[in-house]
């Protein structure tokens, strides 16, 4: 006899009732999502997160008492283990730079259809980056200056390697695989990737790569191979 794979545990947190309300309708709409609980404020989240340790938070930026970016930023000092995935109307560049350097897994709008912020929930707790293609173009501008400033070691051979395929969407374990070398190598070169580009997310690096076209622009068609 099989058993199913355990559920994915989601914290939904948004300071608008009928918005949570809505985006736990469609969520729990996939067999694999399972929303344990749900906060209005930033507060809240931390207390969630402490207590049901959700494999993934979804998280609004505008709330009371703590923004998103500040929960965000808890969440990588004391519960790394747990995803971070940002769903807000906001597309501004001050915010997705920040939410970014704060840690954050994915970054998806509002207005993404439902079946793609599903998908960003899946990508987020397989261990990926979720990346709303509407704000790329808002990333590559804001991170242009980099290009005006190398001042970044330079990434070795083998590292552009497993920060190419964290752009495609590999796991650590798919990374080792692919390039016959341990979880463990793969965590290293990473580590000396976000040393080097100063980066706080697998997302961050890989734009910084772009921006100082040490990787592909194309991240779209990158993420879709």
């Amino acid at each position: 006899m099989t058993t199913s794979p355990s559920p994915i545990r989601v914290l939904l947190v948004d300071d608008h009732a009928v918005v949570r309300a809505g985006i736990r309708q469609f969520l729990e709409q996939a067999e694999d999502i399972q929303i344990i609980a749900e906060a209005d404020d930033g507060e809240k989240a931390k207390t969630l997160i402490s207590g049901y340790q959700p494999d993934v938070a979804v998280l609004d930026i505008q709330m009371p008492k703590e923004t998103g970016i500040e929960v965000t930023q808890w969440v990588r000092a004391n519960q790394r283990e747990v995803g971070v995935l940002i769903l807000t109307a906001y597309d501004d560049a001050p915010y997705v730079m920040a939410v970014l350097q704060a840690g954050a897994n994915g970054y998806v709008l509002k207005t993404a259809a439902p079946r793609e912020i599903i998908r960003a929930v899946r990508d987020v707790h397989a261990g990926k980056s979720a990346l709303d293609t509407n704000i790329l173009g808002v990333m590559m501008s804001q991170m242009a200056t980099v290009r005006e400033t190398p001042s970044a070691e330079k990434l070795t051979k083998r590292e552009i390697e497993v920060l190419a395929l964290v752009a495609k969407g590999y796991t650590n374990k798919a990374i080792g695989v692919q390039l016959g070398i341990s979880d463990r190598t793969v965590q290293g070169h990473l580590a000396h990737v976000f040393n080097k580009l100063q980066a706080a997310s697998r997302t961050e690096a890989v734009m910084r790569a772009v921006s100082l076209g040490w990787l592909s622009s194309d991240l779209e068609q990158m993420n879709s191979e």
